[in-house]
């Protein structure tokens, strides 16, 4: 997210497989305002905020850091050079009081790492041209390492299902996808890509479904959504936002597939039905009959099943609750400006909200 950081969140994002509802409140910047790196897990011990130039130099040896307005930046003593950009894995689980004691893996780049998506068996990093894969978690090594079309938000999406070891990224052309499947590429070498041309404009947003068999992207224009099989690379189905451009900033599957939401920055959660579309609304000229093409393109997508609406000047990200009942699923969005929404919608598109609060107040730094 782009968007001026509202109370000194500058980052959301849930766990991987969403199982749990974590999150990672970066507080500080890196390196003159640019963000730490993004991790895709539950939070283990504090925010960074919480962070102290004590405890940093403890969990690494032989550095102090700087603690400015625009940020946060750690140095080596011998020789003096700032530090590279850090990726840090703690083990919750751990025995110990301090988090240096939890502190399990580190992993430096030379240049900034813009997203980290982890599975059972690997970590992905993401920087801006190009993205690794390593081994994970015991005696980490690097498995492939992958040049990628100009990436600045570090889009990538890793599929945490145990029988799919799917990786997708934007592809070299504008507005396609590239999909890797990490099992069956053999490490060290070059594998030929499976691309998907999605869009004619370039991907903003990516996600892939639990089992790795869907993949849903937008583009910059941000008015579609558009589905396709990771297998036959066909579209399953093309999703209207709305007509206007927009931002988005998340796109994700329910549990079992059987819908999906996305936020933008129209302050706008919408719910789609993808089990059975007929739930979808559909344009009032469908009943017209046979149009013109440009029109037809427009009367045949579907509009979401639901919606409801966040505060429009904060990003969000979304993500589907646990169902409550059979017929009643929930909606989760969390914004950058502390509040957390929670929604219940019904098939036949009824949505409510459920729960409010502000997360921020819930307890301070000094209580993590």
């Amino acid at each position: 997210m782009t968007q001026q950081p509202l109370r000194g969140v500058t980052s959301l994002r849930f766990n991987q497989d969403q199982s749990e509802r974590g999150l990672c409140l970066h507080h500080c910047g890196w390196e003159g305002g640019k963000e730490w790196p993004e991790v895709g897990v539950k939070p283990l011990a504090s925010s960074w905020a919480s962070f102290q130039a004590a405890q940093i130099s403890l969990i690494l040896p032989g550095c102090f850091c700087c603690a400015m307005e625009t940020g946060v930046r750690i140095y080596n003593v011998e020789p003096l050079m700032e530090k590279g950009h850090l990726v840090l894995i703690w083990d919750d689980a751990r025995e110990g009081k301090d988090s240096k004691d939890k502190l399990v893996l580190e992993f430096t780049f030379t240049k900034p790492v813009l997203a980290v998506r982890m599975r059972h068996d690997k970590i992905v990093i993401v920087l801006r041209n190009r993205i690794y894969v390593y081994s994970f978690p015991d005696s980490p090594r690097k498995l492939f390492e992958f040049d990628t079309r100009d990436n600045p938000k570090g889009l990538c999406d890793l599929c945490p299902s145990l029988e799919k070891q799917l990786l997708v990224f934007p592809g070299h052309k504008c507005g396609s996808l590239q999909l890797v499947d990490l099992a069956s590429t053999k490490p060290g070498t070059s594998s030929a890509p499976f691309t998907i041309n999605a869009h004619q404009s370039d991907v903003a947003c990516v996600s892939l479904n639990q089992p790795g068999t869907v993949v849903a992207s937008a583009s910059q224009k941000g008015t579609l959504i558009r589905l396709f099989d990771t297998q036959s690379k066909e579209k399953l189905v093309e999703l209207r936002r709305g007509t206007d451009p927009a931002t988005l900033y998340c796109i994700n599957f329910s549990h079992d597939s059987s819908f999906l939401c996305a936020s933008s920055d129209k302050g706008t959660v919408h719910i789609f039905a993808l089990k059975d579309t007929r739930l979808n609304r559909r344009s009032a000229l469908a009943r017209v009959g046979k149009v013109g093409p440009m029109i037809g393109q427009y009367v045949d997508s579907q509009w979401s099943l639901a919606s409801f609406t966040v505060p429009a000047e904060s990003a969000c990200i979304c993500a589907f609750g646990r169902n409550t009942s059979k017929n009643v699923n929930s909606v989760i969005a969390i914004c950058v400006d502390g509040t957390f929404h929670k929604y219940v919608f019904t098939p036949d598109g009824n949505c409510n909200r459920e729960a409010f609060d502000v997360y921020l107040d819930i307890c301070d730094d000094d209580d993590f």
